[in-house]
């Protein structure tokens, strides 16, 4: 009988973010832009970097309002690249505890409010318009009867 890895409970909490990002979040698609990630991005800027199934579980996130608070967890520290400076936090769990997955669905939204366009912010929000149905063509204008008689001659 061939055995089957469990995840390890951060390993399924990344799994849970991602399908929720793809679900939840207008316009949100995957791009892996190097190996060892599957990150979620919004017109193409990326709003959730995460670690890909098989390899150590972490994420990083952009924190505008609360990255003091997830700084202050065990194993998050500012972005590097220079991410942090603006509020990007990276968290991994390999040695550290997982925060509870309802602060992290929290910290998700935050991140993908702060990368998206206003437009589909509004749609999320449910201020926006819903999706277009398709319109019906409009009647065409009828043709000019009268002919203007300046038009056509030099001058």
């Amino acid at each position: 009988m061939a055995s089957s890895k469990r995840p390890t409970p951060a390993a399924a909490a990344i799994v849970h973010l991602r399908e929720l990002g793809l679900r939840r979040y207008p316009g949100a698609h995957l791009k892996s832009p190097w190996p060892g990630h599957m990150d979620l991005a919004v017109n193409d800027k990326t709003f959730a970097y995460l670690s890909a199934p098989g390899d150590p579980p972490g994420l990083s996130l952009k924190l505008p309002e609360s990255h003091p608070l997830a700084l202050s967890l065990p194993g998050a520290q500012p972005t590097p690249y220079g991410l942090g400076k603006s509020g990007w936090v990276s968290m991994s769990f390999d040695s550290a505890p997982l925060p509870p997955i309802a602060q992290l669905e929290v910290w998700l939204d935050e991140s993908y409010r702060a990368q998206a366009p206003k437009k589909l912010l509004a749609q999320f929000d449910g201020e926006g318009p819903a999706p277009a149905a398709p319109r019906a063509k409009a009647a065409k204008k009828p043709a000019r009867t009268t002919k203007n008689p300046s038009r056509g001659k030099a001058r």
